[in-house]
Protein backbone atom coordinates (compact mmCIF):
# COMPACT_ATOMS: atom_id res chain seq x y z
CA UNK A 1 0.00 0.00 0.00
CA UNK A 2 1.74 3.34 -0.86
CA UNK A 3 0.83 4.88 2.36
CA UNK A 4 -0.47 8.68 2.71
CA UNK A 5 1.07 11.50 5.09
CA UNK A 6 -1.03 13.96 7.76
CA UNK A 7 -0.21 17.33 7.85
CA UNK A 8 -1.14 18.32 11.59
CA UNK A 9 -2.60 21.87 10.90
CA UNK A 10 -0.43 23.17 14.01
CA UNK A 11 -1.37 26.65 15.70
CA UNK A 12 -4.59 28.25 14.57
CA UNK A 13 -3.08 31.19 14.86
CA UNK A 14 -0.36 31.29 12.31
CA UNK A 15 0.55 30.86 9.02
CA UNK A 16 0.09 27.53 8.92
CA UNK A 17 -3.64 27.02 7.01
CA UNK A 18 -2.01 29.65 4.71
CA UNK A 19 1.10 27.43 3.73
CA UNK A 20 -1.19 24.00 3.55
CA UNK A 21 -3.62 26.22 0.71
CA UNK A 22 -0.78 26.91 -0.85
CA UNK A 23 0.83 23.81 -1.00
CA UNK A 24 -2.08 21.99 -2.00
CA UNK A 25 -2.49 24.02 -5.21
CA UNK A 26 0.72 23.03 -6.44
CA UNK A 27 0.99 19.41 -5.18
CA UNK A 28 0.62 17.84 -8.43
CA UNK A 29 4.36 19.63 -9.42
CA UNK A 30 6.16 18.42 -6.72
CA UNK A 31 4.59 15.25 -5.21
CA UNK A 32 3.17 11.76 -5.86
CA UNK A 33 2.48 10.99 -2.44
CA UNK A 34 -1.37 11.12 -0.77
CA UNK A 35 -1.69 13.69 2.18
CA UNK A 36 -4.87 14.85 4.32
CA UNK A 37 -4.79 17.42 6.94
CA UNK A 38 -5.24 17.10 10.60
CA UNK A 39 -7.44 19.90 11.86
CA UNK A 40 -10.42 22.10 12.05
CA UNK A 41 -12.58 22.02 8.95
CA UNK A 42 -14.50 24.88 10.55
CA UNK A 43 -11.80 27.13 11.43
CA UNK A 44 -9.75 25.99 8.03
CA UNK A 45 -13.13 27.06 5.78
CA UNK A 46 -12.93 30.25 7.89
CA UNK A 47 -9.66 31.38 7.00
CA UNK A 48 -9.90 30.20 3.57
CA UNK A 49 -12.72 32.91 3.41
CA UNK A 50 -10.39 35.79 4.68
CA UNK A 51 -7.43 34.96 2.26
CA UNK A 52 -9.42 34.18 -0.34
CA UNK A 53 -8.33 31.00 -2.07
CA UNK A 54 -10.93 29.00 -3.70
CA UNK A 55 -10.31 25.37 -3.27
CA UNK A 56 -12.49 23.25 -1.63
CA UNK A 57 -13.12 20.93 1.68
CA UNK A 58 -14.04 17.65 2.07
CA UNK A 59 -14.19 15.50 5.60
CA UNK A 60 -12.64 12.06 5.51
CA UNK A 61 -13.26 9.65 8.51
CA UNK A 62 -10.79 6.80 10.43
CA UNK A 63 -11.38 4.63 8.03
CA UNK A 64 -10.95 6.80 4.57
CA UNK A 65 -9.13 5.05 1.66
CA UNK A 66 -6.48 6.21 -0.91
CA UNK A 67 -9.30 7.21 -3.17
CA UNK A 68 -10.63 9.44 -0.36
CA UNK A 69 -7.74 11.47 -0.56
CA UNK A 70 -7.96 12.20 -4.38
CA UNK A 71 -9.66 15.02 -6.61
CA UNK A 72 -9.17 18.11 -6.11
CA UNK A 73 -10.65 18.61 -3.00
CA UNK A 74 -8.49 19.15 0.45
CA UNK A 75 -8.88 16.04 2.29
CA UNK A 76 -9.37 17.01 5.86
CA UNK A 77 -10.11 14.60 9.43
CA UNK A 78 -11.53 17.35 11.50
CA UNK A 79 -11.04 17.94 15.25
CA UNK A 80 -13.73 20.34 16.92
CA UNK A 81 -12.17 23.82 17.57
CA UNK A 82 -14.71 26.70 17.88
CA UNK A 83 -13.11 30.46 17.32
CA UNK A 84 -15.18 32.99 16.05
CA UNK A 85 -12.75 34.67 14.34
CA UNK A 86 -10.35 33.61 11.45
CA UNK A 87 -7.46 34.66 13.09
CA UNK A 88 -7.01 35.61 16.66
CA UNK A 89 -3.86 36.28 19.36
CA UNK A 90 -2.12 33.50 20.43
CA UNK A 91 -2.86 31.74 23.70
CA UNK A 92 -3.46 28.47 25.96
CA UNK A 93 -7.16 28.38 24.54
CA UNK A 94 -5.46 26.06 21.87
CA UNK A 95 -3.66 23.76 23.53
CA UNK A 96 -6.00 21.10 23.97
CA UNK A 97 -6.91 21.07 19.93
CA UNK A 98 -3.44 20.82 18.85
CA UNK A 99 -2.53 18.13 21.63
CA UNK A 100 -5.63 16.30 20.34
CA UNK A 101 -4.48 16.99 16.77
CA UNK A 102 -0.95 15.13 17.90
CA UNK A 103 -2.16 12.21 19.72
CA UNK A 104 -4.72 11.65 16.23
CA UNK A 105 -1.76 11.97 14.18
CA UNK A 106 0.22 9.12 15.69
CA UNK A 107 -2.56 6.74 16.05
CA UNK A 108 -2.89 6.83 12.37
CA UNK A 109 1.12 5.42 12.87
CA UNK A 110 0.32 2.72 15.33
CA UNK A 111 -2.54 1.48 13.04
CA UNK A 112 -0.36 1.77 9.96
CA UNK A 113 -2.71 4.47 8.34
CA UNK A 114 0.23 6.86 7.46
CA UNK A 115 3.68 6.49 6.45
CA UNK A 116 4.47 9.69 9.26
CA UNK A 117 3.45 13.12 9.46
CA UNK A 118 4.34 16.28 9.03
CA UNK A 119 3.44 19.33 11.60
CA UNK A 120 2.88 22.86 10.65
CA UNK A 121 4.24 25.23 13.15
CA UNK A 122 3.65 25.25 17.21
CA UNK A 123 4.41 28.38 19.40
CA UNK A 124 6.42 25.93 21.41
CA UNK A 125 6.64 28.39 24.53
CA UNK A 126 2.83 28.55 24.84
CA UNK A 127 2.21 24.50 23.59
CA UNK A 128 4.76 22.99 26.25
CA UNK A 129 5.41 25.86 28.78
CA UNK A 130 8.24 24.49 31.07
CA UNK A 131 7.17 20.51 30.40
CA UNK A 132 8.97 19.92 27.01
CA UNK A 133 11.98 21.82 25.23
CA UNK A 134 10.47 21.42 22.19
CA UNK A 135 8.36 19.01 19.68
CA UNK A 136 11.88 16.48 19.39
CA UNK A 137 11.18 16.15 22.97
CA UNK A 138 7.46 15.84 23.32
CA UNK A 139 7.32 13.22 20.92
CA UNK A 140 10.10 11.18 22.36
CA UNK A 141 8.58 11.18 25.80
CA UNK A 142 5.01 9.70 23.68
CA UNK A 143 6.16 6.38 24.27
CA UNK A 144 6.41 3.69 27.21
CA UNK A 145 9.98 3.12 26.38
CA UNK A 146 11.91 6.71 26.10
CA UNK A 147 13.10 7.26 22.76
CA UNK A 148 16.41 9.03 22.34
CA UNK A 149 15.13 12.01 19.71
CA UNK A 150 17.33 13.83 17.57
CA UNK A 151 17.34 16.34 15.81
CA UNK A 152 17.71 17.00 11.96
CA UNK A 153 18.05 20.25 9.99
CA UNK A 154 18.41 18.88 6.48
CA UNK A 155 18.76 20.26 3.39
CA UNK A 156 20.49 18.56 0.14
CA UNK A 157 23.25 20.24 0.02
CA UNK A 158 24.32 20.70 3.75
CA UNK A 159 22.31 19.43 7.19
CA UNK A 160 23.18 20.61 10.84
CA UNK A 161 22.51 18.98 13.99
CA UNK A 162 22.57 20.20 17.86
CA UNK A 163 23.56 17.88 20.71
CA UNK A 164 21.63 19.54 22.69
CA UNK A 165 18.33 21.36 22.05
CA UNK A 166 16.19 24.58 23.54
CA UNK A 167 18.48 25.11 26.77
CA UNK A 168 20.23 28.04 28.30
CA UNK A 169 23.64 28.62 27.38
CA UNK A 170 24.51 27.93 30.76
CA UNK A 171 23.30 24.41 30.94
CA UNK A 172 24.95 23.51 27.47
CA UNK A 173 28.55 22.43 28.71
CA UNK A 174 26.72 19.68 31.46
CA UNK A 175 24.14 18.36 28.89
CA UNK A 176 27.20 17.41 26.57
CA UNK A 177 28.38 13.56 27.20
CA UNK A 178 30.45 11.26 24.59
CA UNK A 179 27.56 9.24 24.82
CA UNK A 180 25.18 11.74 23.36
CA UNK A 181 27.12 12.63 20.76
CA UNK A 182 28.25 9.10 19.76
CA UNK A 183 24.56 7.88 19.90
CA UNK A 184 23.00 10.92 18.14
CA UNK A 185 25.85 10.79 14.94
CA UNK A 186 24.70 6.22 14.83
CA UNK A 187 20.89 7.58 14.39
CA UNK A 188 21.80 10.27 11.77
CA UNK A 189 24.41 7.66 10.60
CA UNK A 190 21.36 5.03 9.93
CA UNK A 191 19.05 7.34 8.77
CA UNK A 192 21.34 8.98 5.63
CA UNK A 193 22.04 5.03 5.01
CA UNK A 194 18.74 3.47 5.09
CA UNK A 195 16.27 6.67 3.34
CA UNK A 196 19.29 8.63 1.51
CA UNK A 197 21.07 5.55 0.42
CA UNK A 198 24.29 7.58 1.22
CA UNK A 199 27.23 7.15 3.75
CA UNK A 200 27.23 10.65 5.10
CA UNK A 201 30.59 12.84 6.22
CA UNK A 202 30.33 14.17 9.77
CA UNK A 203 31.73 17.74 11.13
CA UNK A 204 31.55 17.48 14.57
CA UNK A 205 32.11 21.35 16.13
CA UNK A 206 33.89 22.48 19.02
CA UNK A 207 32.37 24.06 22.03
CA UNK A 208 34.73 26.67 23.25
CA UNK A 209 36.45 29.72 20.94
CA UNK A 210 39.09 28.10 18.86
CA UNK A 211 38.69 25.05 20.90
CA UNK A 212 40.73 26.51 24.00
CA UNK A 213 43.54 24.95 21.97
CA UNK A 214 45.79 26.01 25.10
CA UNK A 215 43.99 24.07 27.52
CA UNK A 216 43.87 20.65 28.18
CA UNK A 217 41.00 20.40 30.93
CA UNK A 218 38.10 21.71 28.19
CA UNK A 219 35.10 19.65 26.80
CA UNK A 220 37.08 19.34 23.63
CA UNK A 221 39.42 17.24 24.81
CA UNK A 222 37.64 15.78 27.85
CA UNK A 223 34.27 14.77 25.67
CA UNK A 224 34.44 15.26 21.58
CA UNK A 225 37.64 14.52 21.44
CA UNK A 226 37.11 11.20 22.79
CA UNK A 227 33.65 10.61 20.76
CA UNK A 228 35.53 11.26 17.69
CA UNK A 229 37.87 8.39 17.88
CA UNK A 230 34.89 6.20 18.98
CA UNK A 231 32.95 7.09 16.49
CA UNK A 232 35.88 6.58 13.90
CA UNK A 233 36.35 3.14 15.08
CA UNK A 234 33.22 1.97 14.10
CA UNK A 235 33.72 3.41 10.65
CA UNK A 236 31.47 6.43 10.82
CA UNK A 237 33.15 9.31 8.91
CA UNK A 238 33.78 12.07 11.54
CA UNK A 239 36.01 14.79 11.67
CA UNK A 240 37.07 17.34 13.95
CA UNK A 241 36.94 19.32 16.79
CA UNK A 242 35.98 22.19 14.33
CA UNK A 243 36.46 25.32 15.49
CA UNK A 244 33.04 26.85 15.24
CA UNK A 245 34.07 30.27 13.72
CA UNK A 246 34.85 28.99 10.92
CA UNK A 247 33.03 25.94 10.36
CA UNK A 248 30.95 26.65 7.55
CA UNK A 249 33.79 27.73 5.57
CA UNK A 250 35.53 24.10 6.34
CA UNK A 251 32.12 22.42 5.57
CA UNK A 252 31.77 23.73 2.17
CA UNK A 253 35.77 22.91 1.73
CA UNK A 254 35.46 19.61 2.50
CA UNK A 255 31.88 18.40 1.42
CA UNK A 256 30.75 17.64 4.83
CA UNK A 257 26.80 15.96 4.53
CA UNK A 258 26.19 16.89 8.47
CA UNK A 259 27.65 19.22 10.88
CA UNK A 260 27.18 18.35 14.95
CA UNK A 261 26.67 21.29 17.01
CA UNK A 262 26.82 21.18 20.15
CA UNK A 263 23.97 23.94 21.04
CA UNK A 264 21.20 25.07 19.45
CA UNK A 265 22.27 28.30 17.32
CA UNK A 266 26.43 27.54 16.96
CA UNK A 267 24.78 25.60 13.74
CA UNK A 268 20.54 26.92 13.31
CA UNK A 269 21.95 30.76 13.19
CA UNK A 270 24.19 30.26 10.21
CA UNK A 271 22.53 27.67 8.18
CA UNK A 272 19.30 29.78 8.16
CA UNK A 273 21.27 32.44 6.98
CA UNK A 274 22.22 30.20 4.18
CA UNK A 275 19.59 27.95 3.31
CA UNK A 276 16.17 30.27 4.72
CA UNK A 277 13.23 28.28 4.04
CA UNK A 278 14.84 25.38 1.65
CA UNK A 279 15.27 23.01 4.71
CA UNK A 280 12.85 20.99 6.87
CA UNK A 281 12.95 19.54 10.22
CA UNK A 282 13.21 16.21 11.30
CA UNK A 283 12.88 14.36 14.57
CA UNK A 284 15.00 10.85 14.08
CA UNK A 285 15.28 8.00 16.50
CA UNK A 286 10.84 7.68 16.44
CA UNK A 287 9.50 4.91 15.26
CA UNK A 288 7.99 6.93 12.50
CA UNK A 289 9.14 9.76 10.55
CA UNK A 290 7.77 13.24 11.72
CA UNK A 291 8.53 16.27 9.86
CA UNK A 292 7.94 20.19 10.64
CA UNK A 293 8.80 23.24 8.14
CA UNK A 294 12.26 24.82 9.67
CA UNK A 295 10.38 28.33 10.42
CA UNK A 296 8.08 29.66 13.38
CA UNK A 297 4.66 30.51 13.53
CA UNK A 298 4.65 33.43 11.68
CA UNK A 299 2.10 35.81 13.79
CA UNK A 300 3.60 39.31 12.39
CA UNK A 301 2.39 38.26 8.87
CA UNK A 302 -0.33 35.52 9.75
CA UNK A 303 -3.59 36.35 8.00
CA UNK A 304 -1.57 38.85 5.39
CA UNK A 305 -1.21 35.80 2.40
CA UNK A 306 2.41 36.61 2.19
CA UNK A 307 4.15 33.34 3.64
CA UNK A 308 6.48 31.34 1.91
CA UNK A 309 5.23 27.77 1.33
CA UNK A 310 9.07 26.48 0.33
CA UNK A 311 9.80 24.40 3.65
CA UNK A 312 6.42 22.57 3.71
CA UNK A 313 6.50 21.74 0.22
CA UNK A 314 10.11 20.52 1.04
CA UNK A 315 8.86 18.81 4.17
CA UNK A 316 6.35 16.88 1.73
CA UNK A 317 8.47 16.16 -1.18
CA UNK A 318 11.17 14.60 0.95
CA UNK A 319 8.09 11.88 1.56
CA UNK A 320 9.23 10.85 -2.13
CA UNK A 321 12.22 9.16 -0.42
CA UNK A 322 10.17 7.16 1.67
CA UNK A 323 8.35 3.74 0.78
Amino acid sequence: MNKPIAIIAGEPNSISSEIIFKCWKLKKKYSHKNFFIIGSIKLLELQKKRLNFKIRIKKINNNFKLNDLKGSKLPVYDIEYNQKKSFEKISTKSNKYIFQSFNTAIEFVKNKKILGFINCPISKETLFKNKYQGITEFLSNKFKKKVNGVMLIYNKKLSVSPITTHIPLHKVSKKITKSKIINNVKIINNFYKKILKRKPKFAILGLNPHNFSSSKNNEEKKIICKAIESLKKIKIKAFGPISADSSFLFAKRNKFDVMIGMYHDQVLAPFKTLYSFDAINITLGLPYIRISPDHGVGIDISGKKIANPKSLIESIKFFNNIK
